[in-house]
């Protein structure tokens, strides 16, 4: 007697992922920013996701929206009416002296509500100490899924948000899908995008959101703000020459090489992760998947074989000179000018033929 003939398997992973949005779900429309603000200064990184916020919501055909929390005040205002020359079509406000300090039980209570009565499709946020705590907690909170530290972001033939990031160590990239929760939430790091230009124009749609809370419902409290005197007072992020070293340099002692040449110039210095973990250099001065993102017009890479950790940080690069023994690094799969020489060799001979060259003027403007 014949057996009835069992179901072929599913295949696993996102081709058998249902791709029906639950109906509560189908409401949930737009692209959202979230303006990370602290004592009146805004975050970079905001001013970046509005440019790829705009992009993804041309794609859709919505509306990109501003959320700014914070105190009441000039400050606030000021964010709002920036995000309008970012490019947003409107802006939601939750404006509250409670929300003067980060504490992430108000600001999630904040966006959290403001997430489940405007219903975005998309919510971005910038991967900062702040952005990170917050983005966990609200995703938490509203039970849906969180890409961290993308790398970028498209929308799918389905219209679903595309977000890929390294993993496995920054081994390999993945594309990570939300396919059946709302809101798409991801966080990206500073300088992984790039800055989208400012346009002057008058402030937009604003909505006001209560907080609904008080200062008495809140457990955490802020008894004093201490500015830390001891904080790292590297700008990798920002930039514009960027000089690096790696363990081709061999020894800390050769890693001041770097230096020399850095100051020369009138940049920064960095170094790729193992140097970090050697004790050569400190933790605020690593580029890669696990430090610094860099945009920077100029950047030399000395000693660094490029794994995939360290191209996340630095892909966008104006100009990437790679400086290598080994002719088959994989720096020069990706660098725009290739030196295949032994840097510790070379450094000194550039430090001192810019040092000749180079008047303080024209190192202020080298980089412009």
């Amino acid at each position: 007697m014949s057996q009835p003939a069992k179901p072929a398997p599913q295949p696993a992973g996102r081709a058998s992922a249902k791709k029906e949005l639950p109906e509560h779900f189908k409401a949930y429309k737009h692209v959202w920013v979230f303006i990370e603000q602290e004592r009146g200064h805004v975050h970079p990184v905001s001013w970046e996701l509005m440019g790829s916020g705009r992009r993804l919501a041309d794609k859709l055909g919505v509306q990109l929206a501003a959320v700014v929390i914070g105190p009441k005040g000039e400050a606030t205002q000021a964010a709002v009416a920036e995000s309008f020359c970012y490019g947003a079509d409107l802006a939601y406000v939750c404006a509250d002296d409670v929300l003067t300090d980060y504490r992430n039980e108000s600001y999630t209570k904040a966006l959290t509500d403001l997430v489940n009565t405007y219903k975005p499709e998309i919510l971005l946020l910038g991967a900062t100490t702040l952005g990170r705590d917050l983005a966990g907690a609200v995703a938490t909170t509203l039970l849906t899924g969180l890409t961290a530290d993308c790398t970028e972001l498209e929308v799918d033939s389905d219209n679903s948000l595309a977000a890929t990031r390294p993993t496995f160590g920054g081994s390999l990239l993945c594309t990570i899908y939300t396919l059946n929760f709302r809101p798409q939430m991801a966080t990206v790091r500073p300088r992984v995008m790039s800055m989208p230009d400012r346009v002057e124009k008058p402030v937009g749609r604003v909505i006001e959101f209560p907080l609904g809370l008080v200062e008495a419902d809140i457990v955490t409290k802020i008894l004093a703000f201490v500015p830390d005197r001891d904080k790292a007072t590297s700008n990798l992020a920002y930039a514009d020459i960027v000089v690096a070293g790696g363990l081709g340099l061999n020894s800390p002692e050769n890693f001041q090489l770097v230096r020399q040449l850095a100051g020369v110039l009138g940049a920064e210095y960095g170094c790729s992760r193992p140097l970090v973990q050697k004790g050569w250099v400190s933790a605020d001065r690593q580029i890669g998947q696990t430090g610094k993102t860099i945009r920077p017009k100029l950047y030399i890479a000395a000693g660094i074989s490029g794994a995939i950790q360290h191209r996340v940080g630095v892909d966008g690069s104006d100009l990437i000179v790679a400086i290598n023994t080994d002719k088959n690094a994989p720096i020069f799969d990706f660098a725009h000018l290739a030196l295949v020489t032994d840097a510790i060799r070379l450094l000194p001979a550039l430090t001192e033929a810019f040092r000749k060259r180079l008047s303080a003027h024209t190192r202020d403007r080298i980089a412009s």
